[in-house]
């Protein structure tokens, strides 16, 4: 239960994480991009640059969050379909040409290959003569939501989980102002969990990352301050707001009491918000303009540091310059129009808002409470559980929608004759020869020796227990490809199968 007296900036920060909230400084507005090749999506950036947006949001293709390069069989329609393809070095540079690394901070979503990928960032970053010490980004770098609800894991959960405290560690000495995880409720939000689920299973995921560090010798108040977090903002408003005010408090007494932590930093849940790509529409597309900002509004009046808004267009296909404009504008006039940014926590002392906040953290409290009976996160992933309980409540919630119970406007209620559809982005299958190209000629000119000589040395390593990262560095820097530096961790690690 909140205390009546309690304050913005205050434990259990349950109204913000300072005091002043975004009358000190805005939220991050990001736009989540990447598509084709790397040139197509640099260009993108640099036009949301110059649009406003103040962090970049990367979108990487499936075979590259896969670990395969674009000549891969398995590859074959997927490059640069839902992101950008990188496979080696040179594509990353190629991504990042002319934007300055130390003057933006960057948001990489990528998981199973997260090390690799923020391994060929920093080596463009220190071709340029970025200070890495002052580097600032997040890569999302959890694996356990893709074992529960999105699907692009390489490895089984407990090597996984050695990769991700290797990043850990390694950060906090070569990148101390780089956010090492961006754990994540918005994909558990989007496979259908409820709000409270979302919150749950969230910090249960936190906990086994938290409780993997520790044991793998780090120190909470080492790693603690540099843990964020993403959750999806959906279609409830009110429900939204409180959410991420129970999900704050929930975590801060979490790190306190469970953990031990004493640095106010290691207390304070940081997160990104991205509004919900489930509840957009093919149906009627500009209604779409309407729910993105409810569902941004919900996100800034719970207090979020930073978010990306949704396209308009995003139930027909990748977002056009055109229609992402319009979502970065959306934050715009929420940002400098609406007022609430004047008031720390503007919902604060609502009799309902503090009941739904209160309702939340008592339900999340429970499901963690039945994820440690079971042995904790991983074994409750390895049986099925969190899964199942997901399904379960994406099942009932379809079905609410089936029996006219939830209205969705367009879909089951105020239905219409369909216009022609906005034009919809496309990617031209061009690219993906171009790119399949590209990379040979880059095998074919790179020193064949040094890579294998790398890669043999990676493999090695992953056989000991020696920190992974300047291994993975390394072999990024003699021009190793994605999918060579995840082969070789196939063979020690192997594959992970859904039972």
């Amino acid at each position: 239960m909140s205390d009546a007296a309690e304050l913005p900036g205050q434990f259990p920060y349950t109204r913000g994480i300072h005091p002043d909230m975004y009358r000190g400084r805005l939220w991050t507005m990001r736009q989540y991009a990447g598509f084709g090749s790397a040139e197509e999506s640099n260009r993108r950036y640099r036009f949301l640059l110059s649009q406003g947006i103040t962090g970049l949001s990367v979108a990487f293709d499936l075979p590259t969050q896969m670990g395969m390069d674009s000549d891969h069989p398995l590859a074959a329609g997927e490059v640069g379909r839902v992101g950008v393809a990188i496979c080696s070095l040179s594509d990353m540079e190629r991504l990042l040409d002319g934007i300055r690394l130390d003057q933006v901070t960057t948001s990489m979503t990528i998981n199973s290959t997260a090390a690799i990928l923020l391994s060929l960032y920093v080596l463009v970053a220190r071709k340029q003569g970025a200070d890495l010490r002052k580097l600032s980004g997040t890569v999302q770098n959890d694996i356990l939501k893709e074992y529960i609800a999105r699907g692009t894991h390489i490895y089984p959960p407990r090597p996984a989980m050695r990769i991700i405290t290797d990043l850990f560690a390694w950060a906090r000495a070569e990148l101390p102002e780089w956010n090492t995880i961006s754990i994540s409720g918005y994909h558990i939000r989007e496979a259908g969990s409820t709000a409270i689920q979302e919150v749950a299973f969230t910090l249960a995921n936190a906990i086994a990352y938290i409780e993997a560090a520790v044991g793998a010798g780090l120190h909470i108040d080492g790693f603690a301050p540099r843990l964020s977090f993403f959750f999806n903002a959906h279609s409830d408003f009110l429900e939204e707001i409180a959410k991420y005010r129970a999900a704050r408090r929930l975590y801060a007494q979490i790190m306190r009491d469970r953990f031990g932590a004493a640095e106010p930093k290691s207390m304070m849940m940081r997160f990104h918000t991205q509004t919900a790509g489930s509840t957009l529409t093919a149906q009627q597309p500009n209604v779409n303009v309407v729910r993105v900002a409810l569902e941004a509004m919900s996100a800034v009046l719970g207090g979020t540091q930073s978010l990306h808004t949704n396209s308009r267009d995003e139930a027909l296909g990748l977002p056009t310059e055109e229609a992402a404009r319009l979502a970065l504008r959306t934050q715009q006039i929420i940002a400098y129009e609406s007022g609430i940014t004047k008031v720390a926590d503007p919902v604060g002392g609502s009799f309902y808002i503090e009941e739904l906040t209160d309702q939340i953290e008592r339900g999340a409290r429970e499901y963690l409470d039945r994820i440690d009976a079971l042995g904790g996160t991983l074994a409750a992933i390895e049986k099925g559980w969190i899964q199942a309980e997901i399904q379960n409540a994406a099942y009932e919630f379809q079905q609410q929608i089936e029996r006219g119970e939830r209205i969705v406007v367009g879909v089951n209620r105020f239905q219409q004759e369909e216009e022609q559809p906005p034009a919809a982005q496309r990617i031209d299958p061009e690219i993906e020869r171009q790119q399949v190209e590209r990379l040979r000629q880059m095998r074919a000119s790179r020193d064949q020796a040094a890579v294998e000589s790398r890669l043999e040395e990676l493999e090695g390593c992953a056989r000991g227990s020696e920190n992974l990262m300047p291994r993975i560095l390394s072999a990024c820097e003699a021009l190793a490809t994605v999918g060579e530096i995840s082969d070789r961790l196939r063979r020690v690690f192997g594959e992970y199968r859904e039972a």
